[in-house]
């Protein structure tokens, strides 16, 4: 967890876009506007605290500040797709990077009906037919999942490694961060779920994407890899995953066929975030000391059963 000084420090920085004369702090977080500090996130990835219609982000330690500035200008010149920021220019506070981002109304977890799915596939499509501005760099998708086997292998001995680092070695290189990505100049957000929509203006503006830390150029299939792989997982309703596959194609997405089977477009990614996340799962596990949970242990069968099937299905791993 953050410690309270980075909390308090990102609370100040969100006050101070807000007010441009600095306000008079009141109760419990409180300030006179009436607004209330209030901690959205806090992993190990990302800290982000919101006062009225900011919040203020400190990215991870190990954040590279000339790509993440090159990230955040790239969301200055995409309006519509994504969430501009309320500053363009990241700062440094307590030795993390942070960026000030005007606040948007995320998407419900206890309304699973009215998940956006054609909204996040209609976004998708277009960020992946916009131009990549020059000097973007590579899309972290694949990086993202080699360090959740890292992960995963540092977090000691659990009975569900095997699975996992026999599908993670059935990969290509570029899908383990080994060799470069087959596609270097599509424009990819790389790490899409619904926790990246937000609506802006809140609560009812259009959905936008957010979440620039892995944007750039790369594999567009990997944008579209967790949906397909919570569907192959049996985690995802096929009419859910269908919706998304038929509004990405609408839209005119690059990623896939504009018809017939999609799966060997998909596979590989579908089966790299299926590994990533079942890295996940295996390493919370060993560190909490309790067994997967059901969701967890679907993804690690997943991994099992992708071992025993050939590459570049025609229906998908679940079937």
């Amino acid at each position: 967890m953050t410690v309270p000084s980075l909390v308090s420090a990102l609370a100040a920085a969100a006050r101070g876009a807000v007010h441009p004369v600095a306000a008079v702090p009141g109760p419990r977080g409180a300030c006179s506007c009436g607004a209330e500090d209030t901690l959205l996130a806090d992993r190990d990835d990302g800290t982000v605290v919101r006062h009225g219609g900011i919040v203020a982000k400190a990215h991870a330690p190990d954040t590279e500040p000339h790509a993440l500035a090159r990230r955040v200008a790239a969301a200055t010149r995409l309006p519509g797709i994504l969430l501009p920021p309320s500053d363009p220019a990241p700062a440094e506070l307590l030795g993390r990077r942070v960026t000030l981002w005007p606040y948007g109304a995320p998407v419900d977890p206890d309304i699973p009906e009215a998940a956006p799915w054609e909204a996040a596939a209609t976004l998708l499509a277009r960020l992946h037919r916009a131009p990549a501005p020059d000097g973007l760099p590579p899309m972290r998708g694949p990086v993202k999942a080699a360090r959740a086997m890292a992960r995963m292998r540092a977090a000691g001995p659990h009975p569900a490694t095997a699975p996992v680092l026999r599908a993670w070695a059935a990969l290509p290189g570029w899908a383990r961060a080994e060799a470069p990505m087959p596609d270097v100049t599509t424009l990819c957000h790389g790490d899409l779920h619904l926790g990246q929509l937000v609506r802006h203006p809140a609560p009812d503006g259009p959905w936008l994407l957010i979440d620039v830390d892995d944007l750039g150029v790369g594999a567009p299939a990997w944008d579209l890899a967790r949906p397909a792989a919570w569907y192959a997982c049996g985690l995802l309703p096929p009419d859910e995953w269908f919706r998304f596959l038929a509004a990405y194609r609408d839209a005119g997405g690059p990623a896939v066929p504009a018809d017939g089977d999609p799966w060997p477009a998909l596979d590989v990614a579908a089966r790299a975030l299926t590994v990533q996340a079942a890295a996940l799962a295996v390493a919370k596990s060993a560190a909490a000391e309790r067994p997967l949970d059901e969701v967890q242990q679907a993804v690690v069968d997943a991994c099992d059963r992708m071992s025993a099937i050939p590459p570049e299905l025609t229906r998908g791993f679940a079937t």
